[in-house]
C-alpha cells in the first residue's frame, strides 16, 4: 500500500483535573467551557500517523461529536501531526446515548475515504466500551477490538487483541474498524511547530442537517437517578497471636474465596 488514510475517533472532554458537575435536571455531565482530548484516545492517534508513515503516504483524520463547535481537543490532536478534523456539533445531540453517537460518528466517516478506522476501547467520561463496534455495524466493516499492536499489509491488517490469558493474533480485510489498548504506542508531545500548525489545518464543523440526519435521530437516553459511591470502610487489622492464619482463612471462607 503506497499510501494509507487512517480515521481516528476521538473524544473531547471535561478536564479531569477539574471537578466535574452533573446539569440537575438531566443528570447528564455539563460540557461547558474548554474541552480536552480524552487521554485515551492520544494512544489512536499516534497509532494512525505511525501506520501512515509506514505506509509511505497518506493522512489522518479526526472524527469528533461534542458540544458548542467545541475544537480545543481536536487542536491537540492536529499538533500531534493529524492532517484535518471533523467536528459535528449539534444542540439535538445533547444526552447523546451511545448508539445515537455512533450514528453519528459513522454518518461522519462515510464522508472520508478511510482504509482504516481506530477508536480507544472506550472513554474515560462513559465507560461504555460499545461505540466503535456499534460504528463498525453501521458501516458494514469488521470489527477487531483492544489490540495491541497493529499491521497493515496491502489490503489486510493484522492485530495482536489482548486477553486476559495473553493475545490472539487477528486479521482481517480492510477497510475495518479497530480498538486500540493504551499500551498500542507511547503518544507524542505536540511540538511547538505542531501547535502553531494546528492552528490553520481545517476542521469541517457539521450539524446533523449537513449529515442527513436532521429529524432522523431521537435521544432517548434518560438517567433516572445519580448516587454517591459507597465509601470505601475501614479494614480488619489482624493481630498475629499465633492463630493469624487461622483468621484469614476464616476471613477468606466467608467470603466463599476457593
Amino acid at each position: 500500500m503506497a499510501s494509507m488514510n487512517v480515521v481516528v475517533c476521538v473524544k473531547q472532554i471535561p478536564d479531569p483535573a477539574a471537578p466535574g458537575r452533573l446539569d440537575p435536571e438531566t443528570k447528564t455531565l455539563v460540557r461547558e467551557g474548554k474541552l480536552i482530548l480524552d487521554d485515551s484516545d492520544a494512544y489512536g492517534v499516534e497509532m494512525g500517523l505511525q501506520l501512515v508513515d509506514r505506509a509511505g503516504g497518506g493522512e489522518v483524520t479526526l472524527v469528533s461529536m461534542a458540544p458548542n463547535n467545541e475544537a480545543s481537543g481536536l487542536r491537540t490532536a492536529l499538533a500531534m501531526g493529524a492532517s484535518k478534523a471533523i467536528l459535528v456539533s449539534d444542540d439535538q445531540l445533547s444526552g447523546a446515548d451511545a448508539l445515537t453517537t455512533a450514528k453519528v460518528l459513522a454518518a461522519a466517516i462515510r464522508r472520508t475515504d478511510a482504509d482504516l478506522v481506530l477508536a480507544a476501547t472506550e472513554s474515560t467520561d462513559g465507560y461504555t466500551g460499545t461505540t466503535p463496534v456499534q460504528v463498525a455495524e453501521l458501516l458494514g466493516l469488521p470489527a477487531v477490538t483492544f489490540a495491541k499492536k497493529i499491521e497493515c499489509h496491502g489490503s489486510t491488517v493484522r492485530v495482536q487483541r489482548q486477553t486476559e490469558a495473553g493475545f490472539d493474533e487477528v486479521e482481517c480485510p480492510l477497510p475495518a474498524v479497530v480498538t486500540v489498548t493504551a499500551g498500542v504506542v507511547e503518544p507524542r508531545y505536540p511540538s511547538f511547530k505542531g501547535i502553531m500548525a494546528a492552528k490553520t489545518k481545517p476542521v469541517d464543523q457539521l450539524s446533523l442537517a449537513d449529515l442527513g440526519l436532521d429529524g432522523a435521530l431521537r435521544v432517548t437516553q434518560e438517567i433516572s437517578e445519580v448516587a454517591a459511591a459507597e465509601e470505601r470502610q475501614a479494614g480488619q487489622i489482624v493481630q498475629d497471636e499465633g492463630d493469624a492464619h487461622e483468621r484469614i482463612i476464616q476471613f477468606l471462607d466467608r467470603l466463599k474465596v476457593t
